[in-house]
């Protein structure tokens, strides 16, 4: 199980550093203005929001990535952190923003977060 909970929170690592491009990098390109639904004007005017927000969700995925190889009892607390972080976030973000972000951030990292739990 503990393999599971790893590959689990690697995943979810790996989402918000693509979250982190897509917000601080690809927000006016054709991926961003395609997540936000917003046209060229509206991408350009909220792009330095985005960025923003690009940037927290890279550290979400570097405080996964140091939970993941840092030893134990660290790496477990690490972990656990950064997985309530990234609940939080999404509960926020989908209760305020959009419902997507509850399957897209908040459900990944309950997955996570409980497989680490169990693992432990």
């Amino acid at each position: 199980m503990e393999s599971t909970a790893h590959v689990l929170v690697g995943l979810v690592a790996a989402l918000h550093a693509y979250f982190l491009v897509l917000e601080m990098f690809l927000w006016q390109r054709a991926p961003g203005r395609r997540l936000s639904g917003f046209d060229a004007a509206m991408a350009r005017a909220t792009a330095p929001l985005a960025a923003n927000q690009g940037l927290y969700n890279g550290f979400l995925a570097a405080g996964l990535v140091w939970g993941l190889v840092a030893d134990d009892p660290t790496g477990f607390g690490v972990q656990i952190f950064f997985l309530v972080c990234v609940v939080v976030a999404g509960l926020y973000g989908g209760l305020t923003t959009n419902r997507r972000i509850l399957a897209a951030q908040a459900a990944p990292g309950a997955l996570a977060l409980a497989a680490v739990l169990i693992a432990r």
